[in-house]
């Protein structure tokens, strides 16, 4: 007789039926933690709304590079809808604009990713886009660039960056504004800095000067001024704050233990998703969870955010365009090269906090953004060879503090 079997005849007939009890209460234990994520897993899945992006016509053909992963690149954009719940507390009104719009490229390899914020002001030469309604073909042309959003929507968006870069964009995701404040909630607010108290009477967004937690509301309003904080035309100014803010958010969410705490994670995941429009392919969580286990495994020191080299648009001061040297940009995005110090001089990153203080991209030194001085050669994104003094300027043009 074995040694187990000894110890079984062993026992009385009560520990074996209470051995079997808590088998059994385990396995149903097991089955309804099973139903719940699975419960979980289609509630979430429900949340995201998708548009089918396989009718774009011609496109830049896709890079391939050898390896058991290729690179991506996804359009992210953040919609200014007041449609639905989306007007409440904001106030104002808009044919649905992208302020926001940002390249995120992620390496083949993994090992690094960044991130590229094109001006909404930035004049460009469009090309054709059908209208979001189904109503027909707009021609295109020359226009600013955020107007294709309001035209065709996320699609003639995408086409839009395609016709101008020559990237293949992968996949596309758009944030509205109530999704982006119930994120910062999830994650308990994003702390900021603001130079100097804020009194937007335009935009009606008020914001005290220091530094502090902001959660919702505040942390929307951080994200969206661009009056009477940093540079008259303050476009360029408000993506730096982006990029600093949503650095900050990253790092919140990876290194606060929101991953791991199994009710901050549904919260911030129920938040994102009720927020999302995507492409089809992208529409599921397993697609949207390896995005983020990409970025993890990158590490944080090794994503990056900056701005496409941009100079003056001569007929508008109040309008910019890409800068030559912007070529040069989508080349290293299409043929998945790191930046170099061309254009990461002014980058921000989660893994550093640092503080965007350097020129801003495309801008004469000590010109405010927008603003052209005759003469005056455009500064490259990248350099930052600024004094002390004119990095404290240009952050505070910004309206981030130094």
């Amino acid at each position: 007789m074995s040694e187990a079997e000894a110890r079984h005849r062993g026992r009385t007939p009560k520990a074996r039926r209470l051995l079997k009890r808590i088998a059994i209460g385990f396995g149903v234990f097991l089955m309804v933690i099973s139903l719940v994520l699975f419960g979980a897993y289609r509630y979430l899945q429900g949340n995201i709304t998708s548009i089918d992006m396989t009718h774009l016509g011609k496109r830049p053909a896709p890079v391939i590079v050898a390896g058991p992963t290729q690179p991506i690149n996804i359009l992210v954009m953040g919609s200014d809808t007041r449609a639905g719940a989306n007007g409440k507390g904001i106030g104002g009104s808009t044919p649905g604009l992208s302020d926001t719009t940002i390249i995120l490229h992620l390496s083949a390899n993994r090992k690094f990713a960044y991130g590229v914020s094109l001006p909404r002001d930035a004049m460009v030469e469009r090309p054709s886009c059908e209208y979001k309604n189904g109503s027909g073909v707009d021609p295109g042309g020359l226009t600013q660039f955020n107007a294709a959003y309001a035209i065709g929507g996320p699609l003639c968006t995408v086409k839009t960056v395609e016709h101008l870069t020559g990237i293949r964009i992968n996949h596309f995701v758009v944030v509205d504004f109530v999704g982006f404040r119930s994120m910062v909630d999830a994650i308990g607010g994003v702390t900021i800095c603001v130079p100097t108290k804020v009194n937007d009477d335009v935009g009606h967004i008020t914001l005290p000067a220091g530094t502090y937690n902001v959660t919702g509301q505040q942390a929307l309003d951080y994200v969206r001024v661009r009056h009477d904080i940093g540079a008259p035309t303050g476009d360029i100014g408000r993506m730096k704050r982006q990029q600093s803010f949503i650095s900050a958010m990253i790092k919140k969410v990876v290194s606060a233990g929101t991953l791991a705490n199994p009710i901050h994670l549904f919260n911030f995941l129920n938040a994102a998703t009720k927020s999302l429009t995507t492409d089809t392919q992208f529409a599921n969580l397993k697609a949207l969870a390896s995005l983020g286990d990409s970025l993890k495994n990158i590490g944080l020191d090794n994503v990056q955010f900056i701005t496409v080299p941009w100079q003056p648009y001569p007929p508008d001061v109040n309008r910019v365009e890409w800068a030559p040297n912007a070529t040069r940009l989508w080349y290293l995005i299409k043929n998945d090269r790191q930046l170099g110090s061309q254009f990461n001089g002014d980058a921000v990153s989660p893994g550093s906090g640092k503080t965007p203080t350097s020129t801003p991209t495309g801008t004469p030194t000590g010109t405010p953004t927008g603003t052209a001085t005759p003469g005056s050669p455009s500064t490259p994104s990248g350099t930052s060879t600024a004094s002390a003094a004119q990095k404290k300027a240009d952050a505070q043009a910004a309206g981030l503090c130094t």
